[in-house]
């Protein structure tokens, strides 16, 4: 499982809100058993002035998609399967969005 790879979300509850998993996790840590992950959503308009930081929209697939940063979780490696893409070209939006959740900065 390499870092930064979008998983489709294969949960019937939560797919259509979530379509899409980012793995932030590094893949030093791949023989763990769970993935750290952060949830894509359909593009829509959010209020906070800091958002564009925090939420960067990301290209899938030739469609927009908005990383929700601030939902960053944990998911069995297992729920990982549906590989999709990768969002290696987006990796500093990526890395400044985590830095901004935890730093402020």
């Amino acid at each position: 499982m390499s870092q930064f790879a979008v998983y489709e979300n294969r949960d019937a509850a939560t797919k259509e809100t979530y379509p899409y998993f980012l793995s932030v996790q590094n893949d030093l840590f791949d023989e763990l058993n769970s993935r750290v992950v952060i949830p894509f959503t359909t593009p829509g308009s959010i209020q906070h002035r800091d958002a564009k930081k925090l939420c960067p929209v990301i290209q899938i697939k030739g469609d927009d998609f908005v990383l929700l940063t601030h939902q960053i979780t944990t998911v069995p490696k297992s729920f990982l399967s549906s590989k999709t893409a990768v969002a290696d070209a987006f990796r500093t939006e990526i890395i400044s969005a985590i830095d901004f959740l935890f730093t402020g900065i």
